[in-house]
């Protein structure tokens, strides 16, 4: 029945249909997007097996999921960010999994190590800045806490996972005392006490809180898409944006990714809806629906990612930087970032 539905699965990715499976699957997803109803539609057409979705924030959901223990229904988590996908696994609420399908096609640095979790759709947390006031925008992440740009900088807070991951990045790259000096020096440049999304920071530009901000690139995407509160066509002209480090690692990716429950009760539907989410057609609908980037190399950008241009991403290995949040957290509470 496995090697069936690999086959089948092949089958339906190049040409876009055939049903090879009945039941269901249950899912714990913290992504909040109503997009994502395209998905799961897509699947249960796909492969005839029903998904049962129960929506929380991340955190939240790992909890239940520790509660429930063995009794859980669970058999997919879905969540945002390599760090709560790393506090998922640490947890024990996941399991290793051996797929063909997922090694080959998501790209050994975005899946972890054990085979627990893997990435599905990637931002890209680059730089912004209001074009009418910064001639000469920081072209890395590290020139953010240059002191010629005191005061002018906008960030979220520390307890935000898009923070804990930047700063675990920059350890694995640079090393922690670099990345020390770094926060340092961010909390310094700050135009304000760290507050709001990343909506907000990119808000903040427009309304000349700050001139400089850091934000994911699906939150700018949306706004060149549609006219978002805050962030109207003519504002967005007015921000310009630099993917970081193109002569050094690279941009910063954040993932959005999952992997099996460690008690689930379907745990081949489970690997089989995991699969899907790797396949040209899930992937595809990540940037079209979301505007998000692929994690599969070689699926197509919708337009408004396109817009955005090329860039070199860092490949640094996400299962090694999410080690490295307990380490970004004593940096925070060391200099003073909350």
């Amino acid at each position: 029945m496995k090697i069936l539905f690999h086959s089948c699965l092949s089958l339906a990715v190049a040409c876009g249909g055939g049903t090879y499976a009945e039941g269901e699957v249950n899912l714990y997803s913290s992504r909040h997007y109503d997009t994502d109803e395209r998905l799961y539609s897509d699947f249960e057409e796909l492969t005839g097996i029903t998904v049962n979705r129960i929506e929380g924030k991340g955190d939240e959901l790992i909890a239940r999921l520790k509660i429930e223990g063995k009794n859980s229904p669970a058999d997919v988590i879905l969540t945002v960010d390599t760090s709560r996908l790393e506090r998922a696994k640490e947890a024990g609420v996941l399991q290793s999994i051996e797929s063909d399908i997922l090694d080959a096609r998501v790209p050994s640095s975005l899946q972890d190590s054990d085979n627990q979790w893997f990435g599905f759709s990637q931002r890209a947390r680059i730089i912004f800045y209001d074009k009418n006031d910064v001639a000469n925008p920081p072209l890395d992440y590290l020139s953010l806490a240059d002191s010629k740009y005191q005061g002018m900088v906008c960030h979220r807070s520390s307890s935000n996972v898009y923070s804990q991951t930047l700063l675990s990045a920059i350890i694995e790259n640079h090393g922690e005392e670099k990345a020390g000096e770094w926060a340092e020096g961010m909390v310094i440049n700050f135009a304000r006490e760290p507050q709001g999304g990343d909506t907000d920071q990119l808000r903040a530009l427009v309304s000349g809180e700050c001139d400089i901000s850091v934000s994911n690139t699906y939150y700018f995407a949306r706004a060149l898409r549609k006219d978002v509160q805050g962030l109207s066509s003519e504002e967005v002209a007015n921000i310009g944006w630099i993917f970081p480090a193109q002569n050094a690692e690279g941009a910063h990716m954040n993932l959005s990714g999952g992997g099996v429950a460690a008690h689930a009760p379907n745990r081949e539907n489970a690997i089989k809806f995991l699969e899907y989410l790797s396949s040209n057609s899930a992937q595809q609908y990540f940037s079209g629906g979301n505007d998000e980037y692929p994690s599969v190399p070689g699926v197509g950008l919708s337009a408004s990612v396109a817009r955005l241009g090329l860039f070199r991403p860092d490949a640094v290995d996400l299962s090694a930087v999410a080690k490295n949040v307990p380490t970004a957290q004593q940096i925070f509470n060391r200099v003073g970032w909350y």
